[in-house]
């Protein structure tokens, strides 16, 4: 990660982004969250209309549960402890899946190892690396109506995250359409990556150093809400 923005913000920023991203839409909205990052997201909905989905068969999930809110059989998709909002209901694997391959989930947020400049995502494994299978990460980039990427603008060995092209093996082509990291908000446009947002500790040319792949300036550029 850069060292620009303390390690411990860095998540919190790029939840609370994406939570804003759509809470601004102002409609309903049923959206799924990937493990890590993404499921933070949780933390900052303040609208009754969107509807989080966790792929393990929740629908209405609510902020991370603490103290004598925890229930051990009310759990995300990372299986950390969460609260439940009104409304919520519960399904098998295989109906979880359906709502997904069928097209009915509105965004996904997934996390990545790499983004490439023409929206390819790699997320699920790094050669003779861990290895835990694919999950649900193919089902969702390409069942959903958008797949947002929520990561680090870097790893942790300091190497650019948003790259020319992928080097790890690729869960979807041209899959993404946002990408939200602590430095900055970039959509994809005709496959092509645009800085729509930035953080205020940088500006475009140092974005541009720790940013392997090329990308455009939108002409209304704004400063990033942090």
């Amino acid at each position: 990660m850069t060292d620009l923005v303390p390690n411990e913000q860095v998540k919190t920023r790029i939840a609370r982004r994406i939570a804003h991203e759509f809470m601004s839409q102002r409609r309903r909205m049923f959206i799924n969250l990937g493990v890590g990052t993404p499921t933070l997201v949780a933390n900052y909905i303040r609208d009754e209309i969107i509807f989080l989905q966790a792929e393990n068969g929740m629908l209405g999930v609510g902020s991370r549960a603490t103290g004598d809110q925890v229930d051990p059989l009310l759990i995300n998709a990372g299986r950390e402890p969460v609260t439940e909002t009104p409304g919520c209901c519960y399904f098998d694997s295989a109906t979880s899946f359906g709502m997904i391959r069928g097209g009915h989930i509105d965004a996904t947020v997934i996390g990545a190892f790499e983004v490439d400049e023409t929206g390819n995502i790699a997320n699920w494994i790094i050669p003779n690396g861990r290895q835990l299978g694919v999950g649900g990460a193919m089902d969702l980039v390409a069942g959903a109506r958008q797949v947002v990427v929520a990561m680090p603008h870097t790893s942790s060995n300091g190497k650019p995250k948003l790259v020319r092209t992928c080097s790890l093996p690729v869960t979807g082509y041209h899959e993404a359409d946002l990408v939200v990291t602590e430095l900055g908000v970039f959509r994809f446009r005709d496959q092509r990556m645009v800085l729509t947002e930035i953080a205020p500790e940088i500006d475009v040319a140092g974005l541009k150093t720790v940013t392997e792949a090329d990308f455009e300036v939108d002409p209304g550029l704004r400063p990033m809400p942090v």
